[in-house]
C-alpha cells in the first residue's frame, strides 16, 4: 500500500496542537483530502502508593462537556524527557513525586486524524513535592484502592481511554513483576 501526500497546508496553530490539511494519494490513485491534529505527544501514569491506592485528578473537560475522574496527565514538552515531564506533573498536578517510574506502554490515541502518541508510566514510592500547577487547571486529588480503581473499569467510572488502558496495564505490568 504506498500513499503519498501530495501537499500539505497549516490550517491553525495553536498552544497544544496545530490542525494542517493533506491531500493525500490512495493506492488506487485516487486522491482525498485529510485532516490531521499535529500533537507533540503525551504522558499518563498511574501513581500508585505503599498503601495500594491509585491517585486520580477529577476535573473538567470541556471537549467532554463534563467533570471526569483521570489518572495524572500531561503534553509532553520538547525540552523534556517523557520521564522528566513525568515528574513534572506528578508535583503539578498531585503534589507528589516518585522515585520510581516505569513504562508499562505506549500507543496512538486516535490514529485516524492525530499524531499523538501516549506513553503511560507506573510511578511508585511516592513522596510529597509540588509545583505551580496550569493556571487553567482546577484539580481534585482522588485515592482509590487498585483494586477498586479496577473493578470501576466495567461500571464506566473512567470515560477516558489513557485511565482505562493504563490501570489494565498496570495490572499486566505488575502480575509479571509478582512472576519473575
Amino acid at each position: 500500500m504506498e500513499f503519498t501526500t501530495l501537499k500539505s497546508d497549516i490550517i491553525y496553530r495553536g498552544r497544544v496542537f496545530t490542525l494542517r490539511k493533506d491531500e493525500v494519494r490512495l493506492p488506487d490513485g485516487n486522491t482525498t483530502s485529510l485532516d490531521i491534529l499535529e500533537h507533540n505527544g503525551g504522558i499518563a501514569m498511574i501513581p500508585l502508593d505503599a498503601k495500594g491506592n491509585i491517585w486520580f485528578v477529577r476535573q473538567y473537560r470541556q471537549a467532554a462537556g463534563q467533570v471526569l475522574l483521570e489518572i495524572p496527565a500531561g503534553t509532553l514538552e520538547t525540552t523534556e524527557t517523557p520521564e522528566e515531564n513525568v515528574h513534572r506533573e506528578l508535583q503539578e498536578e498531585i503534589g507528589m513525586d516518585a522515585r520510581r517510574v516505569d513504562l508499562v506502554g505506549a500507543c496512538f490515541l486516535a490514529p485516524g486524524y492525530s499524531s499523538e502518541y501516549m506513553r503511560i508510566f507506573l510511578a511508585r514510592d511516592l513522596f510529597p513535592a509540588s509545583l505551580q500547577g496550569d493556571e487553567d487547571e482546577f484539580l481534585e486529588v482522588v485515592k482509590v484502592p487498585f483494586t477498586e480503581a479496577l473493578e470501576m473499569i466495567p461500571q464506566g467510572a473512567f470515560q477516558d481511554a489513557k485511565t482505562i488502558l493504563g490501570l489494565l496495564w498496570v495490572e499486566m505490568y505488575l502480575r509479571r513483576e509478582q512472576n519473575r
